[in-house]
Formats: structure tokens, C-alpha cells, sequence
């Protein structure tokens, strides 16, 4: 007798089997709504976040049918996918049998400047005064609109010196879109001589004469790290094979506004600079990543990028502008690579270091925006226009972003060994009424020094023997109505709120910081053991750095903590 004529366990079912894999059900409608607004393809599992934000800007948030159909597309797991969408800000996911957000959102900014100019308040005032179940209020990190404090972000439309009134005026008129401002255009930029100076390069220019030329103005990047500018092209350069460039344009420092500045005024100026620089490493692509908390910067750039593709400055594809998604880690470098290949921004082991494997495991070149700016000015009209400037026995120009306590906030372009007083002084003196206090000299990571150290050059490698560092030069002005101990709280609820959580001191560290701050008297001991743990055990300079205010508000305002 044949073997399967015999009754089997594997013959008595009830054919009852599953008909589909275990897990999240694949939603057609979904699965066409996701396809619909992907294209054709093919697909790229390092646009990830770009498709991430397409759902969220048609739907309004990311539901779990969405994810699931997104997942399908890309042929990766929803686990994958998910934590994507989770690790970023501006994403929503909404889980099966949870509300949506409202169909608004306002994020009211909660950086130190904001918080001088009211910002609690008018968070207060916009929940208490909107319906809730049509607009939702949420605080947020810095917008780098600090010189218009307070200000909030309603949709994609930035409202400056933000109150209740403008809100409402805004919501009625339906006005939740980025406001483009006027900028040089590609013609008027080539009108003014622009991109003469790229053809001539590459018509037959000498990478290394032009590395030197940079060298020779004492460029270093103005991102924060300081590192000189031309020295980075010879480490790319020196690994074989295919090379990228990656814009760093995650300007998320609170109180740095100045790349937000020159890319609303004359984006040309920086695009040459960066295709210089492509041009020296032969870059194969050239990535921008730039934050979602600019939405006009993010149109200027689409359009003339366009503008470059039509006129045959670049191959269409060459530049690949990316969107951030609301995290100030992907300001560091490395975790801005994870972020562009599409991934959580989480903060990579060095070495090795980006030069040599970068994206996609390729040697790349990162530059801030502003250095890329300079490299075409530098360029165009050499060195002089950088070490010909000196000042208090440095040379050099710095843009100063500059807000607090002053007459008139903004962007100041002032000799690198400008100090202070020459920083308020160029931006009209103190406010009617404030005596100078304190200031923040280079973002929060730098802490807050006292009014009384005010013949410091704010320049590199000036401030460290204070236990400070000039950073993005974001200068935060303090005035005698305000408190450090407060301003240091600011600082590190940013911290907490921002920190990655890859490592345990950083993430735990942070959290621990903000609660002993809360007290009355600080335990000294206590935060001085913890700054230190943080300092050296921390992967990367977000947890290495934050407690620098607690430590500048120990050393220099101890009557406020004690």
C-alpha cells in the first residue's frame, strides 16, 4: 500500500490554513494611495525619508496601513521602516485605533531667545484661545529665526514676533504656507559675473593651486568644528574611486540663523562654492541636506537647482537635495550621512572618519553652507577678502548671528576678533532699558559667559581657554532682568529633548541634569561627577558638550544656585 493512502495526521485538516503571512495586513487602498504618490521608480531605499514626508504632507500624518504599504513598495520591513518614522520630529504615526492629529499644527519655538521674548506665554495663549480639536500646539526647538523672536511655524508659514492675533488672522486666511522671500535669481546672478569662475576651473583649473588659495585665507568651517576648509579636499582626494560632497545645511544650533540668511539672499553664491568644491574632489554627486524648519530656503533651492539643470551647469540628478525631518543631531556629520541614506540620524563610531567612508561607504567631503559661500568669494576675488582683515591680532571675517537683549537682531559681518561689545555695538547697543549680563558666544553647547569677560576675541580657539568655543558664533545676549541658572535650563531641555539616546551618559545624562537643575540649590558635587561622565564617555559632541552651560553657570554665576 502507497504511503499516502494511509490516514495521516497531515491528511485529517480542516483546511483551515493561513491565506496570508502573520503580522500587519497589507491594505489595498493603502498600498494604491502610497503608489499614487511615490511614481513609477524604481525605488530607492535611501529616499526613505522623502517618501516618508510625501505621505505626511498629503495625509497629514503617517498611519500604520501607509507605513505597511510603504514597506511593501521598498521591500524592507515595517520594523524598518518604523523606527525611521518614529526617530524624526515632523513625522506623525498613528497607530490603528488612534486619533489623527488635527489637520493644523503650530510649533511654537522654545530656544533661549524665543523664551526671553515670551514664548511660554504665547503657547499659554494659543492653547487656551484656539479649538484643540482643529489646531494642535506643540513646542519646538529652534526655527533659526531668532532675530524675530517669538516665533512660531503655522503649517509651513513662519510667523516673526508671533501673538495671538496674527495666529487667527492667519488661520481664517488659510496662510499655512512658506513665504518666499526675494533672492538673487540664477540670471541675475550670472549677470554679476557668477559661475565665471567655476567654467574657468573646469576648463583646465588646478585643484591644488585652488586648495592652496583657500589654505592661504585661513577659511576653516563655519559650521562649528573650526576644521580648515582646503585641508579636507587632499583627504578626500587621496582615497580612489567614487567620491560624494554633502552639504551640511541642518543649521539647528538655537540661536544660529546666518546659512538661513545668505541662502534667502543669494543661494548662487553658495551653489558655485559648493560645485567648486565638487569640482576639486570630483564629487559624483552632490547631496544637500537642509532642514525642514526652512521651507523657503528648501524652495529657493529646488527652483534654482532647476535653474542650474536647464542651463546646463549640472546634469540633471547631480544635485541631490534632501529634506531633514526636525533632529539637531543630523547637524553632526555622521549622523547627517545616516539621515541621507535614509536611515535613524544616529551618530556613527569614528574612526573611520567621513573623508574615507561616508555615504554610501564612499570617501565624501562635508561643508557647512556659510564655508561654501566663502569658497566662492575667496575664489573670485582671493584670499585678501578673508586674511586681508584683522582685528585684536585675528584675521579673518565672521558671520555673527545675534539675538537676546539687543536693539536690532540679526546677521553681523564683523572681523573675526570683533569681541562683545563690538557684536552689540553693531547690533544697535542693548535694548531700551536692559543692562548687559551674560552672553552665549557660540550656541548652547557653548554656555553663557559673564558680562564682565567682554575683551575676549569671539574668534577660534579664543574662547577655549575659558572653557568656552566660538561654535556657529550664535550670540545670545542676556540682560540683568534674566537669569543664567534659566538660560542653562533652556539649554539643556534642548539637550534632552534632542539627545539621539544611542549612548547611556548623553541620554541619561541629559534627563538626570535637567532634574537637578529644577532645585533651588544646585548639589554642585553631584552635576560636576555628572558633566564629567558625560564629557567622557559620550559618543559624540552633543552629550560631550552640554553640560558646558551647567559647568559656566558653577564657575561664574554661583549666587544664582547656591
Amino acid at each position: 500500500m502507497a504511503l499516502d493512502d494511509k490516514q495521516g495526521v497531515w491528511k485529517s485538516g480542516k483546511g483551515k490554513g493561513r491565506h496570508t503571512p502573520k503580522g500587519r495586513q497589507l491594505d489595498d487602498q493603502a498600498w494604491d494611495e502610497v503608489r499614487a504618490l511615490l511614481g513609477t521608480g524604481p525605488y530607492r531605499r535611501d529616499m526613505l525619508i522623502e517618501y516618508l514626508h510625501l505621505i505626511q504632507d498629503k495625509y497629514g500624518c503617517l498611519s500604520a496601513a501607509h507605513l505597511r504599504a510603504l514597506a511593501e513598495e521598498l521591500r524592507i520591513g515595517q520594523a524598518e521602516v518604523y523606527e525611521v518614522a518614529t526617530f524624526y520630529a515632523h513625522f506623525d504615526v498613528v497607530k490603528e485605533g488612534e486619533t489623527p492629529p488635527p489637520a493644523l499644527t503650530i510649533r511654537v519655538c522654545d530656544s533661549l531667545s524665543c523664551e526671553l521674548a515670551g514664548a511660554q506665554a504665547l503657547q499659554k495663549a494659543l492653547e487656551d484661545g484656539l479649538d484643540a480639536d482643529k489646531v494642535r500646539v506643540v513646542r519646538a526647538p529652534c526655527m533659526g529665526r531668532c532675530d524675530t523672536a517669538p516665533v512660531l511655524e503655522l503649517g509651513h508659514n513662519h510667523i516673526d514676533h508671533a501673538n495671538l492675533s496674527k495666529v487667527e488672522a492667519a488661520i481664517a486666511a488659510g496662510d499655512t504656507h512658506a513665504h518666499v522671500p526675494e533672492y538673487q535669481t540664477y540670471a541675475a546672478y550670472v549677470a554679476d559675473g557668477g559661475y565665471g569662475e567655476l567654467k574657468a576651473l573646469r576648463d583646465g583649473g588646478d585643484w591644488e593651486a585652488v586648495q592652496d588659495k583657500v589654505l592661504a585665507s585661513g577659511l576653516r568651517g563655519l559650521g562649528g568644528a573650526g576644521f580648515p576648509s582646503g585641508k579636507k579636499w587632499g583627504f578626500v582626494r587621496a582615497n580612489a574611486g567614487t567620491r560624494y560632497l554633502a552639504v551640511n545645511g541642518d543649521e539647528g544650533e538655537p540661536g544660529t540663523f546666518k546659512d538661513r540668511y545668505y541662502l534667502e539672499r543669494t543661494p548662487h553664491l553658495f551653489l558655485e562654492g559648493m560645485l567648486i568644491a565638487a569640482w576639486a574632489v570630483e564629487a559624483e554627486t552632490c547631496f544637500i541636506y537642509m532642514r525642514d524648519e526652512y521651507p523657503a530656503v528648501l524652495d529657493i533651492l529646488a527652483r534654482e537647482i532647476a535653474a542650474l539643470e536647464e542651463a546646463g551647469i549640472v546634469d540633471k540628478g547631480y544635485i541631490d537635495l534632501r529634506r531633514g525631518a526636525g533632529a539637531y543631531i543630523c547637524g553632526e556629520e555622521s549622523a547627517m550621512i545616516e539621515s541621507i541614506e535614509g536611515k535613524r540620524g544616529i551618530p556613527r563610531h569614528r574612526p573611520p572618519f567621513v573623508a574615507q567612508v561616508g555615504i554610501f561607504g564612499k570617501p565624501t567631503l562635508v561643508h557647512n553652507v556659510e564655508t561654501l559661500l566663502w569658497v566662492a568669494r575667496v575664489c573670485r576675488e582671493g584670499p585678501e577678502i578673508l586674511n586681508g582683515v584683522e582685528k585684536n591680532g585675528r584675521k579673518g571675517l565672521r558671520s555673527y548671528s545675534v539675538s537676546g537683549r539687543v536693539a536690532s537682531p540679526g546677521v553681523y559681518l564683523l572681523p573675526a576678533g570683533s569681541t562683545i561689545m563690538d557684536v552689540i555695538a553693531a547690533a544697535g547697543g542693548m535694548a531700551e532699558g536692559q543692562t548687559f549680563k551674560a552672553y552665549q558666544p557660540g550656541g548652547p553647547s557653548s554656555g553663557l559667559l559673564p558680562a564682565t569677560m567682554n575683551d575676549i576675541p569671539l574668534d577660534f580657539d579664543t574662547l577655549q581657554p575659558h572653557g568656552s568655543f566660538i561654535g556657529s558664533a550664535a550670540v545670545v545676549v542676556l540682560s540683568e532682568q534674566d537669569k543664567a541658572r534659566d538660560a542653562a535650563l533652556n539649554m539643556l531641555r534642548f539637550f534632552e529633548d534632542e539627545s539621539c539616546g544611542q549612548c547611556t551618559p548623553c541620554r541619561v545624562g541629559c534627563e538626570k541634569a535637567v532634574k537637578l537643575m529644577q532645585a533651588d540649590a544646585w548639589d554642585q558635587d553631584l552635576l560636576r561627577d555628572l558633566s564629567t561622565a558625560m564629557v567622557d564617555a559620550s559618543i559624540c559632541g552633543l552629550g560631550q558638550a552640554a553640560p558646558n552651560p551647567i559647568k559656566m553657570v558653577m564657575t561664574h554665576f554661583s549666587d544664582e544656585i547656591s
